[in-house]
């Protein structure tokens, strides 16, 4: 019997839970569902990540209004996909932060990242007609911004870290709690999706360049919150390690001739005792294994993701 595509048969609820996890810094997880946070500057706030649609941003602004009132000066996108930023409306940010790689990515291929997600998960898009278009960042920046946070709440470093996740990712840095927002670059006990990934660098430097902040509390793209150093290395290396076993098994089978169904069975197989309860894992695993396929092919930047072909991967593999 065929799986259903990706998580269009996911309808169940997550229970969203707002933690505070430091005076003014808040984050919102969901079982697995993406997660978002806010910190509060002295008279403003800068949110990262808004959702996948402005009813799906509302309701998180909801739950963060029971704590501070105050006006959403920036919104932060850790990247392009359309989960991420289609509900970018809904906050009112004075502006809207992201790396130069997201502009790039959102201007080359957002409509189809659109579609496509839209098709692969449908139940993150509360009334989808609320999207009033492609959310455009108005500021940029290469390496590294700093934010200061007013009063005695210190500075937010936002800081691209290498290429990982996407070509764009950036991670958000409270020096004075140790806190870091990580994005889709650190999962934890969730599936990484890699299907615009740059596996080699983000296995390696990006995520050891994020291992050296120390951070002592670390909220990922999914699955709970890393509390204490252990926990927070705990999830980087679980991630890096999901990343290191794929790299390992598509390898082998692509450096000996083997077929790109081979390669997703064998690499299947070896990961599903282990990762195989986590959040999407079934639904990532047939597009990061092409990503992965494409890359020891020699293709650098990813190819796009459309609603066909995301069918066409999906019935070759994973059917």
């Amino acid at each position: 019997m065929s799986k259903p595509f990706a998580s269009s048969a996911d309808h169940g609820e997550k229970v969203e839970s707002l933690k505070v996890l430091a005076d003014g810094v808040y984050a919102l997880t969901a079982e697995g569902d993406p997660n978002v946070g806010a910190i509060e500057g002295e008279d403003f706030i800068v949110a990262f990540e808004a959702r996948a649609t402005p009813k799906a941003a509302n309701d998180w602004l909801k739950k963060l209004r029971i704590h501070t009132n105050k006006p959403v000066k920036y919104l932060v996108l850790s990247h392009y996909h359309a989960v991420r930023v289609l509900g970018a409306s809904a906050f009112n940010a004075e502006s809207i932060i992201a790396h130069e790689n997201t502009k790039i990515l959102i201007d080359e291929r957002g409509q189809q990242d659109w579609d496509s997600e839209f098709g692969r998960m449908p139940r993150l898009f509360r009334e989808p007609e609320g999207i009033p278009g492609l959310t455009h960042p108005d500021i940029t920046f290469s390496d590294r911004l700093s934010i200061e946070l007013g009063g005695d709440r210190g500075v937010l470093i936002l800081e691209h870290c290498g290429r990982g996740h996407t070509a764009g990712d950036i991670i958000a840095w409270l020096p004075k709690q140790k806190i870091m927002f990580a994005g889709d670059l650190v999962e934890a006990q969730a599936a990484l999706y890699t299907g615009d990934a740059f596996h080699m660098d983000w296995s390696s430097s990006t995520l050891d360049r994020i291992k050296l902040y120390g951070a002592e509390i670390m909220i990922g793209g999914r699955g709970v919150v890393a509390q204490g150093r252990c926990e927070v290395e705990g999830a980087i290396e679980q991630s890096r390690g999901f990343l290191t076993d794929m790299i390992n098994h598509v390898g082998k089978v692509h450096n000996r001739g083997g077929s790109l169904k081979e390669a997703f069975e064998v690499t299947h197989k070896a990961l599903e005792p282990k990762f195989g309860r986590w959040p999407i894992f079934e639904h990532c695993l047939p597009f990061n294994v092409q990503r992965l396929w494409d890359e020891f092919d020699g293709i650098d930047w990813p190819r796009i993701w459309t609603d066909n072909r995301d069918q066409e991967v999906w019935k070759k593999l994973q059917d």
